[in-house]
């Protein structure tokens, strides 16, 4: 039987933050994952467009590598006779315009489409669209710049469209919202205001489809705090060193951990998830940020539909909690891309 040829799709048509991003999650899949079993191939895209295809995702290996246009790289797309791709861009374009050529050219890929990742990088869309599926979202209201908020603090501001919590601001009085739409209007040309959520935790959780079926993922909980740290931010997630790499702090043991699977909120939130999963028309994956208020209630934040593969990816640490090895996870969402 012969090897199945997977194409890492990486880089970031956007910004060299999401090339960063991209490489190290990347990075880190190919060194996790079980080659031997596949032609591996690389696709490095930078923000001017230019298409790479180096032969390792090292800096050395990419600069090395001959730059070429779209219509070049389409050319050797389609001749490599690709039987799927990983897609690994976190920008919008990566989310949406390179998953749709993928569409176009025929080529399977691992994860949501262009549609539902465009849906879900808009926040209010998202929560629209699970609310109507019955699920609890705080109650907010997106404005443009020169709109003025009606909501009484406190509130959460963020962009409607950025990650990682850039851009996002706890307001706990009135003389505060300035800077903090000042903030968030840095990152997207829409922003959302929505009431606060008492804290109870902060968790995220995933759902993986096998054979067809949907399956909750043990949660990952956040160290988040009433009174010293209620809501999280950028320095929570990740943070840049002087070599130009991107440090997922994230992972760090004090910041985030899998919560024990017979804790009587995993279930319930499991429930909430596939309900987020279905409304929103996923596939393959997802994932899903929840706040659980004092009562336990889970209230939906967003989704973060991602996985690379990768052994810090969270979707592949809940699977080794319950089991399933990052080889195994890669070889289940390789069978339902193709089936």
């Amino acid at each position: 039987m012969s090897k199945l040829s997977i194409l890492y799709l990486t880089g970031s048509a956007a910004s060299d933050f999401y090339c960063n991003l991209s490489r190290t999650y990347a990075e880190d899949s190919l060194t996790a994952i079980d080659k031997s079993k596949y032609n591996i191939h690389i696709a490095y895209i930078t923000p001017d467009h230019q298409w790479r295809f180096p032969n390792s995702l090292s800096l050395e290996d990419i600069a090395v590598s001959k730059p070429i246009p779209i219509s070049a790289a389409i050319e050797l797309l389609t001749s490599q006779n690709i039987d799927l791709v990983l897609p690994q861009m976190f920008c919008i374009p990566g989310m949406t315009h390179y998953r749709a050529l993928l569409d176009l050219l025929k080529i399977p890929y691992i994860g949501n489409t262009p549609e539902v990742m465009a849906i879900t990088a808009n926040k209010a869309k998202a929560k629209a669209i699970v609310a109507s599926a019955g699920v609890k979202v705080p109650c907010g209201k997106v404005l443009r710049l020169g709109d003025i908020p009606t909501i009484k603090p406190p509130v959460v501001v963020k962009p409607v469209s950025s990650d990682n919590s850039l851009g996002v601001t706890l307001v706990k009085d009135i003389k505060e919202y300035d800077a903090a739409l000042k903030n968030a209007f840095e990152y997207a040309e829409e922003v959302i205001v929505e009431e606060y959520i008492e804290l109870g935790r902060e968790v995220r959780c995933g759902i993986i489809v096998k054979d067809g079926e949907l399956v909750g993922l043990p949660l990952e909980e956040y160290a988040v705090d009433p009174q010293q740290k209620p809501i999280r931010n950028y320095a929570d997630k990740l943070q840049k060193q002087e070599d130009g790499n991107i440090k997922l702090v994230a992972k760090d043991i004090t910041k985030a951990w899998i919560v024990d699977r017979e804790d009587p909120i995993t279930e319930i939130v499991q429930e909430v998830a596939k309900k987020c999963h279905q409304a929103l028309g996923c596939r393959h994956y997802s994932l899903f940020d929840f706040r659980i208020d004092p009562n336990g209630e889970p209230w939906f934040l967003e989704a973060g539909l991602y996985c690379s593969f990768a052994s810090k990816s969270v979707i592949s640490s809940m699977a080794k909690t319950a089991g399933i090895s990052l080889n195994e996870l890669l070889e289940i969402a390789i069978k339902e891309t193709l089936k």
